[in-house]
């Protein structure tokens, strides 16, 4: 049995007694020691960075466009029609605004238009009295035809919501009536209203006019 040392293939002496690794496993162990840090010899370093990024990310996809869906035959002359029917509801509800205002308007210029109408038949019987008497000596005849339309100008009047405020006999109100004098009366009591001069008007709860009285004083002293 020889024991000299044996020759490795780098050159290197391996000591007597030890198993040599064979030189096929000896060469696979440094291939695969190197591919973990170092390229392959005969691969190019592109190549070897490629295949880095595949291993790390997973291969790469392009991203396919998709294309666009065609628009059906008839959306274009749908969508004209839409746009149209827009601009004629615009047109028609600037219509209805001008309308609204302009009625308005004449309402309030034109507001006393059926209260004019009503006074029209009075003013008409009151020129018929003045004819009247003009013409006639008839005094009782003409205090009657005034006294008629008294009556139509007071129904006139209540027609419309106005109500008159008659205070002779009742305790002064300073809310109704206005005193333009205090009188003393026997017969009738302190704070009373003696006389009327004027007639007060009232629309429906708001005063228009409050009457004119004389207000008793009571028994003179």
């Amino acid at each position: 049995m020889n024991d000299q040392p044996e020759v490795n293939p780098g050159g290197q002496t391996a000591p007597v007694g030890k198993e040599q690794p064979d030189a096929s496993q000896a060469w696979g162990s440094r291939v695969i020691g190197k591919s973990k840090s170092e390229p392959v010899q005969g691969s190019h370093p592109d190549e070897v960075q490629s295949g880095r990024d595949e291993a790390e990310t997973g291969p790469k996809v392009e991203a396919l466009e998709e294309p666009q869906p065609a628009a059906p035959a008839g959306l274009a002359a749908e969508l004209e029609k839409c746009k149209d029917a827009v601009l004629r509801a615009r047109a028609d509800l600037d219509n209805y605004r001008k309308r609204v205002a302009r009625e308005k308007e004449d309402a309030i210029r034109y507001a006393n238009n059926s209260l004019l109408e009503s006074l029209l038949p009075i003013l008409d019987n009151f020129e018929l009295g003045l004819e009247a008497a003009r013409s006639s000596s008839d005094a009782a005849g003409i205090v009657k035809g005034l006294e008629m339309v008294r009556k139509q100008l007071e129904d006139f009047l209540r027609d419309h919501g106005v109500e008159i405020v008659d205070a002779v006999g009742d305790r002064f109100d300073p809310h109704l009536h206005e005193a333009v004098a205090h009188e003393p009366s026997k017969g009738v009591a302190e704070g009373t209203v003696v006389r009327q001069l004027r007639k007060g008007f009232k629309l429906k709860d708001r005063l228009i006019r409050p009457a004119s009285v004389v207000v008793s004083k009571g028994p003179p002293a």
